[in-house]
């Protein structure tokens, strides 16, 4: 079925023979004509390793060409979610994504960036395995139609029905209120309501996965910069913003990235309670200041002023640089879940007091469910 390299996700346990030894223990290997190249991947230590060197691990990661794995029910591939990946930080973590052989489904708003996308990604990696579906993730009914044609999809692909990684990196800066189908302020619908909603619709393929499956949120340092404690659903939906007289965009734009945070740490939470064993593990990564174009709605001077700053003071990153920030929160260890991550190189520190308050993340992670289940109602 598969013409091009895929990514297995093969339990070692299922390939030591059981007459063996543990010591002595040997892995059943292809014969080498079945098969173009076989790598083995450590996803603990993000390193490729030959094929004698095999990890005292529960799971390793086969890259492999066609002809090698077949199945009559499914194919079990490492299916990437990365959403807003058709510019700047996304299409960039997309691009390293592909690189290292996952199967990568990338979600925008535009179907001719998606298009450009794919075929900007298959000129530079021809055996690249994408897919590519159009939603507006500050719509529930398009976000909901998403986890049904990506279900569908996966049926009719003969592909197990599971997530093995979901990144939520859409963000938007808006200067005006431009509320949603739903009434909700766009930014805060974009930034924040529409991570949720499409991280509680992949739960059951997240949970699915049979190896380890993981959540990104991509937040900002800027959350450090949030005040407000109020986390009713006014708040959360952005709606009394559009009250003020002058639109508070930065505000919103950093009250949105402190939901996002608060959010990560109480789904980590949430999923512990009822799984002790990190099978879907939660993490939140900063990449830091980044060259894209979130600040275009902004004025040109203002623009500028922000980033020649950042370059000068040597902070300002090329998407390329700062998608390796979000490579290593995707690969890092299953136990690494409910940590912040922060500038690459696999660092993690403390995010922002407010953000780490469990009584609010609670008083969000409500607010959050009762518009879910609003929502759900209203469209299904």
């Amino acid at each position: 079925m598969w013409d091009t390299t895929c990514l297995i996700f093969i339990e070692l346990q299922k390939l030591i023979l059981e007459d063996q030894e543990a010591s002595s223990c040997c892995l059943l290997k292809p014969r080498h004509s079945e098969y173009k190249k076989v790598i083995f991947f450590c996803p603990t230590s993000n390193h490729l390793l030959k094929p004698s060197i095999i990890p005292q691990k529960k799971y390793l990661i086969l890259v492999f060409g066609s002809n090698f794995f077949t199945s009559s029910q499914y194919q079990v591939v490492s299916l990437q979610i990365l959403v807003q990946a058709t510019s700047g930080l996304g299409k960039a973590t997309a691009f390293a994504l592909s690189r290292k052989g996952f199967y990568v489904v990338l979600v925008g708003r535009s179907s001719h960036l998606l298009s450009k996308t794919l075929s900007d990604i298959k000129r530079q990696n021809e055996n690249a395995q994408l897919k590519a579906f159009e939603v507006d993730i500050s719509s529930f009914q398009s976000v909901f139609k998403f986890r049904n044609s990506l279900e569908q999809w996966l049926f009719e692909s003969d592909l197990h029905s599971s997530v093995q990684l979901l990144v939520n990196n859409a963000g938007i800066l808006a200067t005006s209120c431009r509320p949603t189908v739903e009434g909700f302020d766009r930014m805060m619908a974009t930034n924040y309501v529409g991570a949720f909603t499409l991280t509680k619709l992949l739960l059951p393929l997240l949970r699915n996965s049979p190896v380890p499956s993981r959540v990104v949120n991509v937040t900002s340092f800027t959350h450090r910069s949030a005040f407000s404690g109020r986390f009713d659903m006014d708040s959360v939906t952005g709606v009394n913003f559009s009250r003020s007289k002058q639109y508070p965009c930065a505000r919103i734009y950093e009250y949105s990235k402190l939901c996002l945070l608060l959010f990560s740490y109480q789904l980590h939470r949430q999923l512990r309670l009822t799984d002790d064993s990190h099978h879907v593990s939660v993490v939140a990564v900063d990449p830091g200041a980044v060259k894209t174009n979130i600040m275009h709605e902004l004025p040109s001077y203002i623009q500028v002023i922000a980033f020649y700053g950042l370059k000068i003071l040597g902070l300002m990153q090329s998407p390329e640089d700062a998608a390796e920030s979000v490579i290593d929160a995707a690969l890092a260890p299953p136990e690494i879940s409910g940590k912040y991550f922060f500038g690459g190189q696999g660092r993690t520190i403390e995010s922002s007091a407010l953000s780490g308050d469990p009584k609010m993340a609670k008083e969000l992670w409500d607010t959050s469910c009762l518009i879910f289940n609003e929502l759900q109602q209203t469209h299904t």
